[in-house]
């Protein structure tokens, strides 16, 4: 028998696991490089679309998410200072009968352990980080910065916005800084004493927006992401803090129901949000690229870790029964399959205007990965 196809994945995002997860589903041996020395848990919130639950309940995780997450009634739409009600996006049980899989609200740190658990610790190692990638008469030979250097059949770059493998293949533009910063934290429900909030909202100002939802099934955790100009700001950290007296007073005015949660707030991170064109190809030769590090999303459709975990899975079909010598046939059906709608996707999201109106969503949250028709 031929042996398995072996897969070097770099990144140990939620892009690489779920595509080292959903390789392995289909009898393919991987290896997740990761240049962090370990994994931390940040606190941020995320939310994991219908579309991005179909793939991971293909991964066997969908209980582990449920059981972690919380279940929102909606994803609601307001007007920053009246509260006026611009478009409720129905959530729940109606959403999860017509798109086939629950909509969830989950801690980063939950989501990133879930996919972390479908791969075997001896299949991820820490510490390596990327520096060279050339042509072998075997394949494609990676080299770290520590000098080691392995051979794998396949190598796949999940490595983000600012992703290494993108940069050894292609002559790409540095980032582009949005002239934005966004707030986040997560924090105890207790600090609010009492008072309550809705399951899921985003009040839309003029020219900023806030969003506040809870992580926990029971409530017990909330976090809140900001967009707001500040051109000048361009650390883009996610550890970086940032100051809690500024938060307040940049949201000052708006809603009751911000004020109380921005009142009851310990600290805050903040970063500069930025974005990039995606690619005009994604692959070359044996290496190619997925999710951020292709096709960048900014955060306004809370779409990215979801257009990740969905390359994840068509990436796995396209490789799947795939020798040595069809890798790159496949990497390029990947991209064909992937990349009218991570387009459209990236598009949408820059826009910043997602459910702000009475808005279709059936395209984005009804798409199954597993089962989309496959490029030629």
């Amino acid at each position: 028998m031929a042996r398995p196809l072996n897969v070097a994945i770099i990144g140990a995002g939620m892009g690489g696991l779920a595509t080292a997860a959903a390789l392995r589903k289909v009898g393919i041996d991987v290896t997740v490089y990761e240049q962090a020395r370990q994994f931390a848990r940040l606190g941020a919130g995320i939310q994991v679309g219908c579309n991005a639950m179909k793939v991971l309940r293909g991964l066997g995780l969908e209980q582990r998410m449920r059981s972690h997450s919380f279940y929102p009634r909606s994803w609601n739409n307001r007007d920053w200072c009246t509260g006026e009600v611009k478009f409720d996006m129905i959530f729940g049980e109606s959403a999860e009968q017509k798109f086939g899989a629950p909509y969830l609200l989950a801690h980063r740190g939950d989501l990133h352990a879930a996919l972390a658990s479908a791969v075997p610790e001896q299949c991820v190692r820490l510490n390596h980080k990327l520096v060279g990638l050339d042509e072998a008469a075997d394949g494609v030979r990676l080299t770290f910065a520590d000098g080691a250097t392995v051979t794998a059949d396949a190598v796949v770059g999940a490595d983000g916005v600012h992703s290494v493998v993108r940069d050894i293949l292609f002559d790409t533009a540095p980032v582009n800084y949005t002239g934005r910063i966004a707030y986040r934290t997560t924090y105890p429900a207790a600090l609010l004493n009492g008072e309550k909030i809705d399951d899921c909202t985003k009040w839309w100002g003029e020219d900023r927006h806030i969003v506040i939802y809870y992580v926990k099934p029971d409530r017990s955790e909330i976090y809140l992401v900001t967009s707001q100009p500040e051109p000048d700001f361009r650390i883009e950290s996610w550890s970086a803090k940032g100051d809690v007296g500024e938060l307040r007073k940049a949201f000052a005015g708006f809603d009751r129901q911000v004020e109380q949660v921005l009142a009851a707030c310990p600290d805050v991170h903040k970063w500069a949000i930025v974005d990039r064109e995606s690619l005009d190809r994604w692959a070359e030769g044996k290496v190619t690229l997925l999710g951020d590090a292709c096709h960048p999303m900014t955060p306004y459709m809370a779409q990215g870790a979801a257009m990740a975990i969905e390359d994840a899975a068509v990436l796995s079909r396209c490789l799947d029964g795939v020798g040595r010598d069809g890798v790159a046939d496949a990497f390029r059906r990947f991209e064909a399959t992937r990349k009218e709608r991570t387009s459209r996707v990236q598009a949408t999201s820059r826009a910043n205007t997602w459910l702000r109106q009475r808005t279709d969503a059936d395209w984005v949250y009804g798409y199954d990965a597993w089962t989309v028709p496959l490029a030629a």
